[in-house]
């Protein structure tokens, strides 16, 4: 396998999460003993071979650590409900104090939360929603972030031209409100028409294929493309930058993850939105720490989207 920075990046937080607790993550043989007053935090990660779900991963690992008399443990769901549901309930049966969860799917995976509920276990939710309402939600706007997205396109496009959505997993909360909050400046802008819309579910390489097909089947007809995330958005650039098209096509993206951001930084991708994970998984943490604690915990806390271009890319480089 080629290692990259995203591979090298998902392979440390794996070893991160068996370092953190290596006879959990065995499967079901019997955790080391806790330490009296030591606080357990389950940690359910939806897919770590994503950028941004490594990131949100990693800070939550790290800011666990400042916490003394706190164990976390962490595991990859892998995209796969019935999976993250099998981590709940080992989760359970170890008697987790507090269960973070960064849900597969908005409806597939409430029955995980419902569990966890029934177990009488506070649940945090990160940076996705389920039907079932967490104790606590730590994320950003996904509308807003649609919103974001769409408004730069209406503004590089003067509210005229032809434009391509890339969605993510369908039936994610992202996916869903993303893809409303788009539609929401479609309505305000009578003169953009949406060419083609289809899932290429957070994937780069998904995501170039179809592209390559929309360049065959729709060349001429777009001028911008709105990916759900930066992956995506990647993905799409490259196969632009293949057929030689992409000084003609806008292209944005969600997430503001490393690569995304050198390339606005190149002048190669026009712009992404922030989104932060750092933040996002600190919040994390400190919530289920609150609610193990049954200490009073903000339901809901939402950390702001933020366009990034090239004029303020600086800003957000590290």
């Amino acid at each position: 396998m080629r290692l990259t920075p995203r591979t090298v990046a998902t392979a440390a937080l794996a070893v991160g999460s068996l370092l953190l607790s290596a006879a959990f993550l065995a499967g079901c043989k019997k955790a080391a003993p806790r330490k009296e007053g030591e606080l357990l935090i389950g940690f359910s990660s939806r897919d770590l071979s994503a950028e941004y779900t490594a990131k949100l991963s990693d800070a939550i690992v790290a800011h666990a650590k400042t916490k003394p008399g706190v164990r976390l443990v962490m595991v990859d769901a892998q995209s796969d409900v019935q999976k993250q549901y099998s981590q709940v309930e080992n989760f359970i049966a170890q008697k987790a104090d507090a269960i973070i969860l960064n849900p597969c799917e908005l409806e597939a995976s409430t029955p995980a939360v419902d569990r966890i509920k029934a177990a009488g276990i506070p649940v945090v939710l990160v940076n996705q929603t389920t039907k079932t309402a967490g104790d606590a939600y730590i994320g950003s706007d996904d509308f807003e972030a649609g919103r974001i997205a769409m408004e730069a396109i209406a503004k590089k496009l003067g509210g005229k031209g032809g434009v391509l959505m890339l969605h993510g997993i369908m039936g994610t909360s992202a996916q869903l409100q993303r893809e409303a909050g788009a539609k929401e400046i479609f309505a305000k802008h009578p003169g953009l028409t949406l060419v083609d819309q289809q899932t290429a579910s957070w994937d780069r390489a998904k995501a170039m294929a179809l592209t390559e097909n929309w360049i065959q089947a729709h060349r001429g007809k777009f001028s911008a493309i709105f990916a759900h995330n930066d992956e995506m958005a990647m993905g799409a650039l490259l196969a632009l930058e293949r057929a030689g098209l992409k000084q003609e096509v806008y292209v944005i993206g969600i997430d503001a993850i490393a690569q995304a951001l050198s390339a606005v930084k190149e002048g190669r991708l026009d712009a992404t939105v922030f989104q932060d994970g750092v933040g996002q998984g600190r919040g994390s943490v400190d919530a289920a720490l609150l609610l193990a604690r049954k200490q009073p915990c903000p339901k809901e806390t939402m950390i702001p989207f933020q366009l990034v271009t090239r004029d303020n890319v600086s800003q957000f480089l590290k």
